[in-house]
């Protein structure tokens, strides 16, 4: 590439700068530079950004970018305070503002055309879930609001940095309202400790606040990879808020295991995540993201600059392990909203018999193999991608009122007399815990939850502060499907199957049931090894697990 501006001749390939016939050297750090911000012309880079293209994988402080600016401003003979080339943008960065041309087409067309400014991307605004501040993006128009998910990290930003990505999110926004973000603990979003990288229900949470920020009552979910748990999750949770769901090459389990036989083995992803310690930075994974670009070195070095900014390794790390652990099979059968999963054929990621079997279980679901084997949906071919998803877009704008939703059902044992003082208790702790009492008066209490994490927390509360008032409970927690009456109380197998794990529950404990603990991975609860028991009615044992700390 040849880039022409003003007076200058910037020669990419050989790494020179020439003013009409008279050749200017530059250090190769300032050449690097200035290649980068030529290449962008009327884009502002971020030093963030210019930081990670310049100096991977190796820390500077701000006077070396500095330094490098100064010494691009004078080889061109700008002057920062009234710059023809490099302006500097007040806490943003910097942008380069002369007309660039590229001189590789004038060899064709005889006259150079200019190079087609890359278009700006969508404003980055910030909804608050609970203390942590979230970045999302809202763009496009269409009959229905659509929730774009990305899995494993992301950055709201950087996505439109690279071509195939941007016109693949300005192809979604010709068919939808699109909304973006970036999850706690990535891209532009707040960081988070490692101990507290988003679990599904916080996720949950997350799409909530930014729905709620945007505008959004029911939306359309759209969920990639990783992306795709927490869509099946939200999905069953608020059936009102859900028109439609889109699964592009995704999972209802990571492990391996007896009835699960394509994901790794928890040996393989031990093994994963010891490479992303040591070569996070570089294009960690892009051989089966992105098969068909692992030699393009525009596209890698895109990929390795990406991860970067998206999330420290040891961020990543967690979020592979936590992901590791989720199992959404049980859930998936509850789901009443219209679904479309694609997969491609030779995904090198994700099998496309785990896409198979997530539609098997997701009723009424429709399943659509596609040619190829890149994993990342906007590399590779796309135009059947998109007939599918303009196709079932177009016939997701009525939303049905659901009859039923998924929830976390708490039991709770009395003992019988004088309950006034535990019961005022209990509700408080309920309603911290952001619950739905059920009936607190005799017999086993109830109350619902739309995140299994803060129902375990909320019954390790209950049990551990009942010797307050001199009693001792036990508690038992199932997620399901539930109908609710009028009144909120909830109904159905799920409030059954809780009450029936309470009596294997010990006093002062808390019992939970395999899907519960399936839910609830990277939240820090902590349970006992899985034990088997019988349940009445179910013909196969099921796997209880004992809380033993939040």
């Amino acid at each position: 590439m040849i880039l022409n501006f003003g007076e200058f001749r910037l020669q990419i390939a050989d790494r020179r700068l020439w003013n009409a016939s008279t050749e200017i050297v530059l250090a190769p750090k300032a050449f690097d530079l200035l290649a980068y911000l030529a290449q962008r012309p009327s884009y502002v880079c971020s030093r963030d950004e210019l930081f990670a293209a310049l100096w991977p994988n190796t820390f500077v402080d701000d006077h070396a970018l500095s330094v490098q600016i100064a010494d691009v401003r004078r080889a061109l003979g700008d002057s920062p305070k009234a710059p023809q080339y490099i302006e500097t943008r007040s806490r943003r960065g910097y942008c380069f503002v002369a007309l660039v041309k590229n001189s590789e087409a004038a060899a064709v067309s005889v006259a150079a055309k200019p190079v087609e400014p890359l278009q700006p991307f969508p404003e980055t605004r910030y909804a608050a879930s609970g203390d942590v501040n979230l970045a999302y993006q809202v763009f496009g128009a269409g009959p229905v609001d659509l929730v774009f998910v990305m899995g494993w990290v992301s950055h709201l930003e950087y996505f439109w940095r690279e071509p195939r990505f941007a016109a693949f999110l300005r192809r979604l926004g010709t068919m939808a309202r699109v909304l973006l973000f970036d999850k706690r603990g990535t891209g532009l979003s707040d960081r988070v400790p490692l101990s507290q990288m988003p679990t599904l229900e916080q996720r949950m949470d997350d799409v909530r606040a930014v729905m709620e920020a945007a505008g959004s009552h029911r939306a359309v979910l759209c969920g990639v990879s990783e992306g795709g748990p927490l869509c099946t999750l939200f999905a069953a949770t608020y059936p009102e808020k859900t028109v439609g769901l889109i699964m592009i090459g995704s999972y209802a389990r990571r492990l391996r295991d007896h009835d699960y036989p394509w994901g790794p083995t928890r040996e393989e992803r031990d093994q994963y995540c010891r490479d992303i310690r040591t070569h996070w930075g570089g294009p960690v994974g892009i051989d089966t993201r992105a098969p068909s670009l692992v030699n393009d070195p525009a596209f890698s070095e895109w990929w390795a600059t990406y991860l970067r900014m998206g999330a420290s390794p040891g961020a990543a790390e967690a979020l592979t392990r936590m992901n590791a652990d989720i199992d959404v099979r049980p859930i998936l059968p509850t789901i009443s909203a219209r679904t479309l999963v694609l997969h491609r054929r030779d995904d090198h990621c994700l099998l496309i018999e785990e896409g198979r079997l997530m539609a098997s279980l997701i009723p009424g679901a429709r399943f659509v193999e596609l040619s190829g084997a890149d994993h990342l949906p906007f590399v590779g071919e796309q135009e059947e991608l998109f007939s599918e998803i303009g196709q079932f877009l177009s016939t997701s704008a009525r939303a049905v009122e659901p009859e039923r939703s998924l929830a976390t059902i708490l039991c709770v044992e009395l003992p019988p007399p004088d309950l006034g003082r535990l019961q005022i208790h209990l509700r408080r702790e309920i309603g911290w815990f952001r619950g739905r009492p059920g009936n607190l008066s005799s017999g086993v209490p109830l109350a619902s939850f739309d995140g299994p994490a803060r129902a375990i927390r909320c019954a390790h509360s209950i049990v551990t502060h009942a010797g307050g008032f001199g009693v001792s409970l036990r508690a038992s927690l199932h997620t399901g499907e539930c109908e609710f009456d009028e009144d909120g109380l909830p109904g159905g197998s799920a409030v059954i199957s809780a009450g029936q794990l309470l009596p294997h529950s010990p006093l002062g404990g808390v019992v939970v049931s395999r899907v519960v603990r399936d839910l609830v991975a990277g939240s820090g609860i902590r349970f006992s090894e899985g034990r088997k028991i019988s349940v009445p009615g179910q013909s196969d044992s099921w796997d209880l697990f004992d809380v033993n700390g939040c």
